[in-house]
């Protein structure tokens, strides 16, 4: 199989992930619940994977770092904490239903910035017209359906100077850009563990710049006596027992990126997405979603094909052993962006562990399945 569906989640991963997972799950308890080995080791290397997250994106405290069961679990936590039923919050015009629905859920009324897809400079002044009088703004750095880099440094400028807290969603970025949390001026920032960094499905991990309400209550291993959950990060986002198998097979994945440099995986990722592009460029029919600004855009590419449904072409993709996804992918709001909702896109995207081989195979057969269909 040619895995092209990195976006969704990183099948392909560092060897010693999964060897982390199962020495976890064969020599870890639950960390903080005791001090024998099996507890030690644990809270070790839940704490480990926090100082290894600090170094790759920059977080002054490895405590200000929270692990979750995923970015949505994350970004529900940030938009409970500063959002109020009729509160007015910004969003970008390609958030991902990860946002979306819990604005709606906390009863928000949401202005989207609307912009042009791959229009950084549009993007910020839609965000200076729309920030003025909001209590929060909430924006993706990377659109899950396109790779557009949004120009969040300009956003969080803005952000600041209103006064509107920001809450980043890191899901597309973390370990494919770079990211630097002491610079972005975010209140918040979510991302998963299984997409670019490498880890696990079930991992999450939220960083914030401050304490932020409690989603669940629980028990955490410190103050067992009170009956609120604790002020300080992280134990007062963490109720429950930590997934600390899929945190050791995290921890891998970031020692991985830490070793390797984030830059290097980025500039790959480009390579690849523009060897994909140029393959099926005039290609008849075929319409592809490429910035003429390679740095604003990551290694995944949209597409469709006139008179071809998406969902089609993908299935006979699988079918040849090209593994993509196809449809809205959980974003409406990036697709009404882009002009895309009714047929939705093909989406395909890379990894570190993607070959140019790879990448040419599976233009040619994307060819020849749309002259098939």
């Amino acid at each position: 199989m040619i895995y092209l569906d990195c976006a969704a989640t990183s099948l392909q991963k560092p060897r010693a992930v999964a060897q982390a997972v199962t020495h976890a799950m064969q020599t870890m308890s639950s960390p903080g619940r005791g001090a024998y080995p099996a507890a030690m080791l644990a809270s070790d290397t839940v704490y480990s994977c926090r100082e290894a997250l600090a170094e790759l994106l920059h977080v002054p405290e490895p405590e200000s770092i929270v692990f979750t069961m995923n970015a949505t679990h994350a970004l529900n936590i940030a938009i409970g904490s500063l959002v109020r039923p009729g509160d007015r919050v910004v969003v970008s015009g390609y958030e991902h239903n990860a946002v979306m629905r819990p604005l709606y859920l906390r009863g928000a009324r949401i202005t989207v910035a609307q912009s042009p897809l791959f229009s950084p400079a549009e993007a910020v002044e839609a965000f200076r017209r729309a920030l003025p009088g909001a209590q929060a703004a909430v924006c993706t750095h990377v659109s899950n359906v396109f790779g557009y880099v949004l120009p969040i440094g300009r956003i969080s400028t803005l952000c600041r100077k209103f006064g509107v807290p920001l809450i980043v969603d890191a899901s597309q970025s973390a370990g494919v850009l770079p990211v630097n949390f002491a610079e972005s001026g975010a209140a918040f920032m979510a991302m998963p563990g299984h997409k670019g960094l490498l880890g696990p499905q079930g991992t999450g991990v939220l960083l914030c710049a401050e304490p932020g309400e409690p989603l669940l209550a629980g028990g955490t291993g410190s103050l067992s006596e009170q009956e609120q959950m604790p002020e300080w990060l992280p134990d007062r986002h963490e109720a429950g027992t930590h997934n600390t198998a899929g945190i050791a097979g995290l921890l891998e994945g970031v020692r991985y990126l830490n070793r390797r440099g984030v830059e290097r995986v980025a500039a790959q990722e480009r390579r690849l997405l523009r060897q994909l592009t140029s393959a099926l460029e005039g290609t008849p029919g075929l319409e592809l979603f490429v910035s003429p600004d390679a740095q604003l855009q990551t290694g995944v590419l949209s597409l469709r094909s006139a008179g071809h449904d998406c969902e089609r072409v993908a299935q006979a993709l699988g079918e040849a052993g090209i593994a993509v996804r196809a449809g809205l992918h959980c974003a409406p709001l990036a697709h009404r962006s882009a002009h895309t909702l009714e047929t939705g896109t093909v989406r395909l995207s890379v990894s570190p562990f993607n070959r140019p081989d790879e990448i040419g195979t599976a233009a040619a057969c994307l060819k020849e399945i749309l002259k098939n269909l």
